[in-house]
């Protein structure tokens, strides 16, 4: 696997940036960042620009978020070593290895066949192993593995997915941006009880949509 001193330094400056230009202070988000080789996720004919604060395409018509995006819900999650972590949308396994950079433990759903053989291909290739990965309906969450500590959502949801939250211990934090396509709002939900949510919103993002059942 290609990671050079170039790319190395590329991301020294990209966790600069998101220091002081975007305020991430979660020192584990940060070195996590600077760990995990972004330029591996994505085509080579984006590899120079792999360490900006850009989006680009990937399988399916989707794309690898903004790094400042997965450094802020990262960062939200609160993440500590050893929590039973589930993300839906592994996507192209970016924000997948940033949490596994984290010491946390992953569960990781993909509805996107295409996405679910690259991500899991590429983790493998970097030695990188989810605790579980599976193609399957986001929606639906990882019910024979909950209860979770954490739950982050990297794809909009036009409506509060309530299967997640059952599947979230009393105590855990969930984060996910909600809301028609063009004007999502990024929330974190944290169980108080069974039955009481906290929210607290983050302001406007756009993420690609989270999608019902699976598209082989």
């Amino acid at each position: 696997m290609h990671d050079s001193f170039v790319h190395k330094g590329k991301r020294k400056n990209l966790v600069e940036y998101l220091r002081h230009r975007i305020g991430i202070t979660d020192e584990n988000v940060l070195s996590a960042i600077n760990e995990v080789p972004r330029h591996l996720f994505i085509e080579s004919i984006f590899e120079d620009y792999a360490y900006e604060d850009r989006a680009f395409p990937i399988l399916a018509h989707q794309t690898i978020s903004h790094p400042s995006t997965v450094a802020e819900q990262s960062e939200l999650l609160q993440v500590k070593e050893g929590e039973k972590v589930l993300e839906i949308g592994t996507g192209c396994g970016y924000q997948t290895a940033v949490l596994l950079a984290m010491k946390a433990l992953v569960f990781t759903v993909e509805r996107q066949k295409d996405l679910f053989d690259f991500s899991k291909k590429k983790l493998r290739e970097m030695h990188l192993y989810p605790k579980f990965q599976s193609f399957g309906d986001g929606f639906a969450g990882l019910p024979t593995f909950a209860p979770f500590d954490k739950i982050i959502v990297t794809c909009g949801a036009s409506v509060l997915p309530t299967e997640l939250l059952k599947q979230l211990k009393v105590g855990g934090k969930m984060v996910i941006p909600l809301g028609p396509t063009d004007q999502q709002v990024l929330y974190r939900f944290t169980k108080i009880s069974p039955t009481e949510i906290e929210k607290e919103e983050f302001g406007a993002y756009k993420f690609v949509p989270m999608l019902n059942n699976t598209n082989q």
